[in-house]
């Protein structure tokens, strides 16, 4: 049986799980981080800045928890739960000898400088350990990303590698960095299948 996604809570933010109802709150979310995410994304298609579009997006972003494949958490202040401010999502879970994900995550331009971001992120990480009982959770990014290199290196992720021209985004090959942490708790005992 799944395991129900959990709503986070930090002291300044709740991460919600990414539910279809959301849909306008994403859309108005990437609308005002347009320009800001567009050197680190691949280039939108013509549906992306449609509420469609995000009510597909959000509703396969559940169904890749029920099956065990992913999830998205949304991030919202406290003061604020009806405004999207961000997102980190875990995907391509592997199990099996693996027990590993990938991280991703965007945070409104207006909301960086402030700790927000780190904050959510030690609690999704957290919740990759703890709830889904994995061993890893990579994230890669791109060199001249300073900003996510200090955050990741200040989260105890280590740089295993680089690889080139390893994601097609904002319309280009881009090289990027590959770094890990490890569950120090992780017991194999407990594995998933």
């Amino acid at each position: 049986m799944p395991i129900a996604q959990p709503t986070l809570s930090t002291p300044r933010l709740l991460l919600l799980p990414a539910q279809p109802a959301q849909a306008r709150a994403m859309l108005d979310f990437h609308v005002r981080n347009r320009q800001h995410f567009e050197p680190w994304d691949p280039k939108p298609g013509d549906m992306f800045f449609t509420e469609l579009y995000w009510t597909m997006q959000l509703r396969q972003r559940a169904r890749d928890w029920e099956e065990g494949r992913g999830g998205r958490f949304l991030l919202t202040l406290h003061a604020e739960p009806e405004r999207v401010i961000g997102s980190i999502g875990l995907s391509n879970i592997s199990r099996g000898a693996f027990q590993s994900c990938h991280l991703g995550y965007g945070l409104d331009q207006h909301c960086q400088g402030q700790g927000l971001m780190r904050e959510a992120l030690e609690a999704v990480i957290r919740c990759a350990f703890d709830t889904l009982r994995l061993h890893r959770v990579q994230a890669n990014y791109q060199p001249h990303n300073l900003r996510s290199a200090g955050l990741l290196k200040r989260l105890g992720f280590e740089i295993e590698g680089h690889a080139k021209n390893y994601l097609y985004l904002n319309g280009g090959w881009r090289d990027h960095v590959l770094s890990a942490r490890l569950n120090p708790d992780f017991d194999p005992e407990h594995m998933l299948a």
